[in-house]
């Protein structure tokens, strides 16, 4: 399989995958591991979409599609960072499955240092961005990078604590999507002194469905996410969830009964979150962490070819229904080898009848 730093060639094809209609992160990790390289994956894509029973032709995104996000980039300072380069953080690297891609505006390196997020309520009293900010000052100090997501509120005072030991903006829009629109200065101080990141195109502007993805990548990045403020139904309640289905630990600030803001927290800790009340809660827990390692890529062994695999796939159609089933049960169901039940799902995503989704699960469509 591909490793290494890409040539130009090879990011070109990288991202062009990556940015392929139905392509998501599971179909992509797939595709590499299968074929080895971006330029055969996308050689496959035709006629992997139409086993799949995709009527009309898969299109690839036009080639002028991705120099113009390339350029954008450039014109930005940013840069593109591919899965399988050797500065791709490894703790996304571990994930299952990882980002493909990283578009990094500023400090890179600071995305493979040891990093806590700090994520909480927009609308945060004023105790609360005060708490944020100091201990996102104390981690710092005890060489942790700090992460949040650049909204007003809690993400703002973590930042603001933290640009002088290291701090990491993870947006839902692209690198140079400022929002919102007062942080402008913040923005360039991330961009100058931190780092800006983003699984979108550089001048992508945000949307709703872009935050989980971001919050994702919030967890992913850090060996621990602290929760400051939230109500009960709260993003950052999601970054919690994310965390714990990652092995991070969960840490929620406790708060007065009487806020709305302290019931997201307060119920997090009733449920096994860590309490924190200062740095020593978060670096007591910390050093207890066992080091983690790189998820290996091994390369997915081609189905076998004495499987008749039209029907399997049409089996493992019927077998998906809207409500999301593990992998692993479609193998026991369909009692067919674990490779060739992910080549029937990956065609079957590729045709946009099934959706691959994180933590080894699928759907129907």
């Amino acid at each position: 399989m591909i490793a290494g730093r890409l040539s130009d060639i090879q990011r070109f094809a990288w991202l062009r995958l990556a940015r392929t209609e139905t392509v998501g992160p599971v179909a992509f990790d797939h595709l590499i591991r299968r074929y080895g390289t971006p330029e055969r994956a996308l050689s496959a894509l035709p006629d992997l979409s139409r086993r799949g029973g995709r009527a009309a032709p898969l299109a690839l995104p036009p080639r002028e599609a991705i120099e113009q996000e390339l350029a954008a980039g450039q014109a930005l300072g940013a840069r593109l960072i591919c899965g399988c380069e050797p500065d791709f953080p490894p703790r996304l690297a571990a994930l299952d499955p990882p980002p493909p891609l990283l578009w990094a505006l500023g400090r890179a390196e600071l995305l493979s240092r040891p990093s806590v997020a700090i994520v909480g309520a927009r609308i945060a009293s004023a105790a609360g961005q005060r708490f944020a900010r100091q201990l996102a000052l104390d981690l710092g100090t005890a060489g942790q990078v700090v992460v949040s997501g650049m909204a007003r509120g809690i993400d703002a005072a973590a930042h603001e604590g933290s640009l002088a030991t290291g701090a990491v903006a993870v947006l839902g829009g692209g690198v140079g999507d400022i929002y919102p629109p007062e942080h402008d200065r913040l923005h360039a101080r991330l961009a100058a002194e931190g780092c800006v990141v983003s699984e979108s195109a550089p001048d992508r502007r945000a949307q709703a469905k872009d935050f989980p993805r971001r919050n994702r990548i919030i967890s992913g990045l850090s060996l621990g996410v602290v929760v400051v403020e939230a109500e009960l139904k709260s993003g950052s309640l999601i970054t919690a969830r994310l965390a714990a289905e990652q092995g991070r630990d969960v840490f929620a600030v406790p708060g007065s009964p009487l806020d709305p803001r302290s019931k997201g927290t307060n119920d997090l800790i009733r449920q096994g979150a860590i309490l924190c009340e200062g740095v020593e809660d978060v670096l007591r827990a910390l050093a207890g962490q066992s080091q983690l390692r790189e998820r290996e890529h091994a390369p997915d062994l081609e189905p076998p070819s004495d499987i008749d695999h039209d029907a399997l796939r049409e089996r493992i159609a019927a077998l998906l229904s809207p409500t999301p089933v593990s992998r692993n049960d479609l193998v026991r169901a369909a009692a067919a080898p674990a490779s060739a039940v992910m080549a029937a799902l990956v065609e079957l995503s590729l045709a946009g009848r099934a959706e691959l989704l994180d933590g080894g699960m699928a759907a129907g469509v």
